[in-house]
């Protein structure tokens, strides 16, 4: 005889069932906590306007979520940030630093950007012409630099980054430096003097034959002069060829620039007879050749137009007045145009 299965009972029917409703609704809430998670990790923070957020060297993932949500950045549960950094597998991984929040950034984007290191990246501009004193000057008025160099004598500094013994006017090349908040003034100063040195070395070994320039050293200080005396592109290759074809024949070099140098800060704005006439060695009008050092700080294209001159046969330049400036090649041309740009202001 067949025994007949018996059915469960209706406890255990009703256990059943409210197993199945609990798995449902666990599936279900996992989903619902799931669709958050992706919501959350790739919808744009809820900020109007920029904001700048700065991390710490050493500060922990769980400070760091705590920091964003005081400033209204985190947009969700704190859990969900760090499942979000689990997920990418950079919890501990963040780099310190200032970080710029955008309109449109995703908690994704934030985190991505923190483990590559994509901080906010300032700048600073070394103007072409500037002086060694006025560089040093500028660097101290930046804000978002450490000042490790502003008690240090010239010659202190130039030790510190691996220059001891070198004259720091012109050793810094003249471009826009990007830097983050907390770098120190002797690294950015490295960064230009190493620039400064590559260029004038790809540019010596590139020269024109035939100039009378002894050494890449001599190339910079006339490449200073070059600098000083004109700030329009297309003058600088001509007024270096003037230079050179004065050096070329013995003349004295005779320019203003070197002069007002020389007087240091001592120079009230009137350069005079009476200065074109003292002796320093500075004085291009009574010294021969070359200036013993720089005397300001030239850029690229005053470098390379010292080193690939203009050719012709000028060798006199008078301003205009007006930024620019007359070329002649003799003497008499030359006087006639002093007369014609100079004598009437009333130099």
């Amino acid at each position: 005889m067949t025994k007949r299965k018996e059915s469960p009972g209706p406890v255990r029917r009703v256990l059943r069932a409210i197993a199945a409703l609990v798995l449902l609704l666990g599936l279900g809430a996992a989903a619902v906590v799931y669709l958050d998670y992706r919501r959350f990790a790739d919808t744009p923070l809820a900020i109007e306007e920029e904001r700048t957020i700065e991390v710490e060297l050493g500060t922990p993932f769980v400070l760091i979520v705590r920091n964003l949500e005081q400033d209204g950045l985190t947009g969700a549960h704190p859990l969900m940030w760090r499942a979000l950094a689990l997920e990418m597998g950079v919890m501990d991984g963040l780099h310190a630093g200032e970080y710029v929040i955008g309109h449109g950034t995703t908690p994704r984007q934030l985190l991505q950007r923190m483990a590559r290191g994509g901080v906010n990246q300032h700048s600073f501009t070394i103007v072409e012409g500037w002086t060694f004193r006025e560089l040093r000057a500028a660097l101290a008025k930046v804000p978002t630099l450490e000042h490790a160099t502003s008690a240090l004598s010239d010659a202190e500094l130039m030790a510190l980054i691996g220059a001891a013994g070198v004259h720091p006017e012109g050793r810094f090349l003249p471009e826009t430096y990007k830097f983050p908040k907390g770098w120190s003034d002797q690294k950015l100063l490295e960064r230009a003097h190493a620039a400064l040195k590559s260029t004038l070395e790809r540019e010596w070994a590139e020269r024109d034959e035939g100039l009378p320039l002894e050494s890449a050293e001599q190339a910079l200080v006339l490449a200073s002069i070059v600098e000083k005396e004109t700030g329009r592109p297309d003058e600088r290759p001509r007024i270096a060829g003037v230079f050179v074809r004065r050096l070329q024949k013995g003349m004295l070099l005779q320019t203003d620039p070197t002069v007002i140098y020389g007087l240091g800060t001592s120079f009230d704005g009137n350069l005079t007879r009476a200065h074109l006439v003292g002796d320093t060695p500075y004085n291009t009008y009574v010294r021969p050749g070359l200036p013993p050092t720089p005397i300001a700080l030239p850029g690229r294209a005053a470098i390379s137009a010292v080193l690939h001159p203009a050719a012709g046969a000028e060798i006199y330049f008078v301003s205009r007045g007006d930024g620019s400036h007359e070329f002649t090649a003799t003497l008499d041309e030359h006087n006639r145009a002093v007369a014609r740009y100079q004598l009437r202001r009333g130099r």
